[in-house]
Order: C-alpha cells, then sequence, then structure tokens
C-alpha cells in the first residue's frame, strides 16, 4: 500500500525514482588533552583549516555564480562571514591553550555553545544560522580530525531521490538534476538558504515533512511532487499512472511553452484574466517571459538583504529592479518592499529576540522603523520606473496610518530626484499586500489611500486560523477553503471593486484548480502563480467559465465548513479540470 505524505512545496516540478537516504553529520570528537608543547602547534593547525574551509566555500561560491548566478552564490556569504569571525576563532583556540584541548575538541566545544545559544529561540532566520553554522561545523571538524569529507555527494548514482533529514547549501549546489529527480526532508522552509538553490537548480522538493527520513528506506520507489507539496513512497499502479499522466502533461506543456503563451488568458466563456508572475530572483524574469507572463504581480526583494552582512545599495537595488522592468516593458512589474522579519532576517540589522516572530518586528514596521534602508528602497524603484509600468506594494499593512506613512516617504524621495534631475515615471501605483484579518476589516479605509490591493492568501490564512504554514505537524489544519478565509476574500473584493482599484492574488491559492475557480467565482480576475505554475494555470482558466465559477463561489461563501466549500468547487469545475493529482487534500475526496 502506498504512503502519501504532504509537506511544503517548494520547488515546482515532479520526480520519480529509488530513494537515497542521505545521513550526514557532525563526527564524534573524541576527547584528547595535549602536552604544553603541543599548544601552538595545535592553534596553527586550527587556523590553517579556518583558511582551508574559506578556499573550499569560495571555490563553491565561484563555481554557484557560474553554474547558476551571482544571487544565488551570496548564500555562502553567512558561512564565510563565521569563518572571519574572531569571537568563534579565538574562542576555540582559548580552549586550545587554557584547557589543552586539541584542536577538533576545542572547535567542538566553542560550536556547542554557540549552538545552545541561538537555540534558544524557534526565529526560522536563527534556524538558518544554526543550519549554516552546521555545514561549517561538518566541514571543519571532518578536516580536523582527517576524515573523509561527508559532504561529498558525487555518488549518488542516478535517478534518486534524496531523502534527508535537512540538507545545508554546500550540499545542495553539488547535486546534479539529471541524477537527483528530487528531494523530501523533514525540515527546511521555501526560503531555507539550501531550498533556494534547489529552486534554482530546478529540482522537485517538498520539506518540512516531519517523518519522511523515518518512514523512507534506501531503494524504495518514490514520487515527490514539489507542485502540491506530496510524497509517495512504494506507490501503487494508480499512482504510477497519474505521475506518468503529469509528467508527461508537464513535458507536453515545456514542449508547447511558446504556443501555450501565445494564446489568450481567457475563460471558456471569453472572460479576460491576467496571468502574471512571482519572483524570488531577478534571473527567473526572463523564464517567466518565455513562459507566458502578463507582467510580475509579485517580485520578492528580500534576496538583496538576506544573509548579508552591510545593507544594499541604491545602485545595486536600482539595476535589479530595471533588468526585471525591462523583460516586461509595457506590462506591469510588481515590486514588494522588503518583507523582513518571520523567517527572513538581514544579518545587518539586530533581530529582537521573539517568542512569536511572524507576529513580530516585520515587513512594514522594520522599514518604517529603519527609514535608511526603507528610503534607498524606494528611490531605486522610482527610478527603475522610468523603463516601465513598476508598481510599489507594501506588505503586512494593518492600519490607514501605516500607508499614509509610506506614501509621505515616496512623495519626499519623489521631491529628491526632481531636484537632482534623476528621471522616474510620475505614474507610479502604490498599493497593499492584504494578508491579515485586521486589513480585511479595514479594507474600506485602505482601499481610499491604495491604487491596488493584491491579496497573499498564505499569511490570510495562517493569520486567521491562527495555523503555522510552515509546520508540518499542522498542515491538515492550513485549509484556505475554510468559510472564514474565503468570506474575507468575498469581501476584500467587493472592496475593491466599489473603490474602482484592481484586486489580485499573488498567493498559492491562486495555482490550484480549486483556489483559482473560487477566485474567478468571486470575480477576481488578476493571478499571480510561481512562473513555472503558468502554462498549466492557463491551460485551467481556459477550461472555466465565469458563469459557473460565480454560481459555485455563491454556494461556497454560504457553506458551514471547508469541506462543503470544496464540495460546491468540485461540483462547479465538474470534469472541466482533473483534480486527481489533488486527492486527499482540503477535504478532496480520493479520486481514481
Amino acid at each position: 500500500m502506498s504512503n502519501v505524505l504532504d509537506g511544503i512545496g517548494a520547488s515546482e516540478g515532479i520526480g520519480a525514482g529509488r530513494v537515497h537516504i542521505l545521513n550526514w553529520g557532525v563526527p564524534e570528537v573524541p576527547h584528547r588533552s595535549i602536552d604544553p608543547d603541543e599548544v601552538e602547534g595545535e592553534e596553527a593547525h586550527l587556523r590553517e583549516v579556518f583558511e582551508w574551509a574559506k578556499g573550499k566555500l569560495l571555490d563553491l561560491e565561484d563555481s554557484t555564480e557560474e553554474r547558476l548566478g551571482v544571487v544565488e552564490a551570496r548564500i555562502f556569504e553567512p558561512q564565510l562571514l563565521m569563518l572571519e569571525d574572531e569571537e568563534l576563532i579565538e574562542g576555540a583556540a582559548r580552549y586550545i591553550r587554557d584547557n589543552r584541548l586539541s584542536a577538533a575538541r576545542a572547535l567542538d566545544w566553542r560550536l556547542l555553545e554557540l549552538q545552545a545559544k541561538w537555540s534558544r529561540t524557534a526565529h526560522p532566520m536563527v534556524l538558518d544560522r544554526l543550519n549554516d553554522l552546521q555545514d561549517l561545523q561538518v566541514r571543519l571538524l571532518y578536516q580536523l580530525l582527517g576524515l573523509p569529507d561527508p559532504t561529498d555527494v558525487s555518488s549518488l548514482g542516478e535517478n534518486v531521490i534524496v531523502v534527508t533529514r535537512n540538507l545545508t547549501p554546500s550540499l545542495t549546489v553539488q547535486f546534479d538534476p539529471e541524477s537527483v529527480l528530487g528531494i523530501a526532508a523533514d525540515h527546511g522552509t521555501r526560503t531555507a538558504h539550501w531550498v533556494m538553490l534547489a529552486r534554482s537548480l530546478g529540482i522537485p522538493t517538498v520539506c518540512g515533512m516531519g517523518v519522511v527520513s523515518e518512514q523512507a528506506q534506501a531503494g524504495q520507489e518514490a514520487i515527490v511532487d514539489g507542485r502540491i507539496g506530496r510524497v509517495i513512497l512504494d506507490p501503487e499502479d494508480h499512482d504510477r499512472t497519474l505521475f506518468r499522466a503529469r509528467e508527461s502533461q508537464i513535458l507536453a506543456w515545456e514542449d508547447e511553452i511558446e504556443t501555450i503563451a501565445e494564446l489568450e488568458s481567457i475563460t471558456a466563456d471569453d472572460q479576460p484574466i491576467a496571468l502574471r508572475a512571482n519572483l524570488d530572483l531577478p534571473g527567473e524574469a526572463e523564464r517567466a517571459r518565455i513562459h507566458g507572463a502578463q507582467g510580475i504581480g509579485l517580485f520578492r526583494t528580500e534576496f538583496l538583504v538576506v544573509g548579508r552582512n552591510q545593507m544594499p545599495g541604491e545602485e545595486d537595488q536600482y539595476l535589479a529592479y530595471r533588468s526585471v522592468v525591462e523583460a516586461f516593458p509595457k506590462q506591469v512589474v510588481t515590486v514588494r518592499t522588503f518583507d523582513l522579519g518571520g523567517d527572513k532576517f538581514p544579518m545587518f540589522l539586530h533581530m529582537p529576540a521573539e517568542d512569536n516572530p511572524f507576529l513580530g518586528w516585520r515587513a512594514i514596521r522594520v522599514c518604517l522603523d529603519e527609514p535608511e534602508l526603507f528610503r534607498t528602497q524606494l528611490r531605486a524603484i522610482l527610478r527603475a520606473s522610468a523603463y516601465g509600468d513598476i508598481r510599489i506594494m507594501v506588505p503586512l499593512v494593518n492600519d490607514v496610518e501605516e500607508i499614509r506613512q509610506v506614501r509621505e516617504l515616496v512623495h519626499e524621495e519623489e521631491a529628491r530626484l526632481q531636484k537632482e534631475g534623476i528621471p522616474y515615471n510620475t505614474g507610479y501605483k502604490l498599493g497593499i499586500l492584504v494578508e491579515t484579518p485586521a486589513a480585511t476589516l479595514e479594507a474600506v479605509e485602505l482601499a481610499q489611500h491604495c491604487d491596488f490591493f493584491s491579496i497573499g492568501t498564505n499569511d490570510l490564512t495562517q493569520y486567521t486560523l491562527a495555523v503555522d504554514r510552515t509546520s508540518a505537524r499542522l498542515a491538515k489544519l492550513f485549509n484556505p477553503f475554510h468559510p472564514a478565509v474565503i468570506q474575507q476574500l468575498s469581501s476584500v473584493s467587493r472592496v475593491a471593486k466599489s473603490a474602482g482599484i484592481e484586486v489580485s492574488v499573488c498567493g498559492e491559492m491562486a495555482a490550484n484548480p480549486l483556489g483559482a475557480f473560487l477566485l474567478l467565482g468571486l470575480d477576481i480576475t488578476t493571478l499571480s502563480v510561481a512562473w513555472p505554475s503558468l502554462p498549466e494555470v492557463k491551460k485551467m482558466v481556459r477550461c472555466f467559465r465565469m458563469e459557473d465559477a460565480r454560481r459555485a463561489a455563491k454556494a461556497a461563501i454560504a457553506a458551514p465548513t471547508s469541506r462543503e466549500v470544496v464540495e460546491c468547487l468540485v461540483d462547479g469545475i465538474g470534469g472541466s479540470v482533473d483534480l486527481t493529482a489533488f486527492s486527499g487534500r482540503w477535504h478532496l475526496p480520493t479520486l481514481d
């Protein structure tokens, strides 16, 4: 019997192969005392290994830049900074001098101290730093002990699904997408450094699974669907049939990308639908264009700051924004201002210790408290607006006063650009990402100060249901079709229509058939999805009828439970779109 496990879909695509259990970890370091005349040699050995590790990482950084790009290569900056941290090196050296410990044992003690200090919080950014620290720990200790490098993954074999508790950037970047057909991990989030590299490599990935490494066995057949966040161990015949159908469909879409991209984005009854792309990195803009994106509905900008030890300059930001705008010169490009905090925090900001970081100092709160950081970004966006239709989208706005303050800052930066004679587009638009119940309840007032709304359904669901969307244990409770969520979607859509401003959705809900069908029924006709999903979403949209969608949405809004919401949508879709890939999700019945 097949074992179906759900997690976080972190990298699009689908792959099948044999499980390779990747067990890597910190070696057992024996306790060894040294004689006084060995102290100088051990300390020198420690510093030599740090220099060796720095060289290895610089080589990895160079190869990553050549293979994937400059932005992806920056992922190694936090580890390089750690290798230059005198507190780490000198702390280990003191243990050698004062406690007469071997270099390996001294470093092991010092690293355990840092881990204990950082582990006192569950903050995702700190967990990412711990992941980087562990990556270094393995590399340094194995070298100090004279053991073979466990990060060498050259012998994984062909057609494998890597199953592991967690990964590191230096492991992931070595994977060959021709051999590693999928990754399934107990830990990790969509913004983890190693996950970002897996996405850049195009390897289907599901993370945050909790127990997959315990349930999988080496050599076992497995299917990884990074699109919907599902892993199937020991798939049965109907699972294989579904996989082959999905794989054939995806391959057909890839072969027909140009043809699909040129198709009109309209429903079966001729309602135009704007399909835009979500971007994590500037380099994805061209691929999004090829896949048929009608502009960019969400350009995440955190890549400019996360993992860096200094504030990004205006010119770097301007060039990044301009490159995306130039890829879509006659279409909308929506730039989200820094959504820092939660699981994304740069090293140059002093992060407060918070029990609930997703409810803490983040997004617009950080930006308004750090005007130098925010003004630089706003100025760079305004400069890039000279090359196209750029929009500024502010995340986590709950209060009218917040958007007023942002508009005032933008006006001040406009005045500075005018004074300096620097061109920009005076027709830019400023809007917000609606992602909390507070924003939906305040939507009427907020609409008076915004040029557009974009709804972030991921966070809106999380905050409405009080469910951590990164928790594997709570995954079944994270349901975007909960009546409380869809009633807020309906309300925001009506408010935007009444105010005469555009409303779009840029969350994952827009990329699945039930969600897209519901949104169209709520008269939300601008959808923004991950760029690899664009061909599939366009094919879906072209099968839907607005009349059916509106009728189903009306019934769904009146439904008292999420199960009944889904039933209304399934009935409305009928046989127009195949829903079998989503069997078992959101109370969707198992379909064969």
